[in-house]
């Protein structure tokens, strides 16, 4: 009786990339196609002669491909993500730590 096989994937951390930007990166330039479609039609304009909805959607994306190319140079994997998170979550304090500048001497007179 033979034995069946299955072909088994050892490389699960490798990094999937496109134009050097991960899958979060994709849907966040995504997301900014859609908001600048929304705010182009807010504008009723046009520019080099085409409807303004249609220019903020294609050319700012395009040229934030290389912005977050750039911001992300050097950075560890999921950095994106990590930043949006750390800004737009409330910061908490603790009443217990002790205060980093003086308020009395060390050395009395």
């Amino acid at each position: 009786m033979a034995l069946d096989v299955t072909p088994l994937h050892r490389n699960l951390r490798a990094r999937i990339t496109f134009l050097g930007l991960e899958a979060e990166d994709l849907f966040a330039i995504l997301g900014i196609a859609v908001v600048m479609n929304i705010f182009g039609r807010f504008l009723n304009r046009e520019m080099f002669g085409l409807p303004m909805n249609m220019v903020l959607q294609y050319f700012v994306p395009l040229l934030s491909v290389p912005a977050l190319m750039a911001f992300k140079y050097g950075k560890p994997r999921g950095y994106l993500m990590d930043w949006l998170l750390y800004h737009t979550k409330p910061h908490v304090y603790s009443a217990l730590e002790p205060d980093r500048i003086l308020r009395k001497d060390y050395i009395k007179d």
